[in-house]
């Protein structure tokens, strides 16, 4: 995850804003319905149920048809997510977005064109309903596929992209090693390799033999 300082213009600002208010929106009515379920009415709706309901929401929400659907869709994924990860017991229960606190929105399946450089300081991203934002490339950007727009307290907008790390090869070669612990050679390995553990530092040493001392003495 590398994050970088997004720069919208006034104009961008109030949509992303708009955007955050949307996504923020649809999360609280999803921990509300799973908040009333129970286990007697059977099992609770799950993402195509919660979406089906976010559509017909819409003919009674007009302001959030003004929005984008991505951002909607994917905070009902985002739930998703988290309630399983919640009953698998690595997560915590999904609690409530406040305004001010929590504001953001994810857009996924994002394509190497909708990020673009500017020139040796600035880059750009497109983000639906708003178009291209200028965010400051404080590093090289990542080859992500999907951002995370953030503000914090201070009112500052950020981008956040997350990136599949390179796989990391396994140590050695799949043979077999003899290791040999002894006194003088902490490790020795069948193949001529002598490992030494760190001894103590002079001080550390000086240390020791007043202790030691002091010990023979009580």
């Amino acid at each position: 995850m590398s994050r970088y300082r997004l720069c919208p213009t006034v104009e961008q600002a109030a949509v992303v804003e708009d955007h955050c208010g949307h996504a923020r929106y649809v999360w609280n009515l999803a921990v509300e319905q799973q908040s009333w379920w129970n286990p007697r009415r059977g099992p609770p709706p799950g993402y195509h149920e919660q979406s089906r309901q976010l559509t017909e929401a819409l003919g009674e929400n007009p302001w959030l048809v003004a929005g984008s659907q991505t951002v909607r869709q994917q905070a009902l994924r985002d739930f998703a997510t988290a309630m399983t990860n919640f009953f698998r017991g690595s997560h915590r229960r999904p609690s409530w977005r406040k305004r001010g606190r929590s504001e953001g929105f994810r857009i996924v399946a994002v394509k190497p064109a909708e990020v673009r450089t500017l020139n040796r300081r600035w880059s750009a991203v497109r983000i639906p309903k708003v178009g291209w934002v200028r965010f400051r490339r404080s590093r090289t950007v990542p080859d992500a596929r999907s951002y995370r727009v953030t503000r914090d307290r201070a009112g500052r907008w950020h981008v956040a992209f997350a990136a599949v790390p390179d796989p990391i090869p396994a140590p050695g070669t799949g043979t077999t090693v003899g290791v040999d612990r002894g006194v003088t050679v902490s490790a020795a390995l069948s193949t001529g390799e002598m490992l030494h553990c760190p001894g103590l530092r002079p001080g550390e040493q000086a240390r020791l033999v007043r202790l030691q001392r002091r010990l023979a003495k009580a």
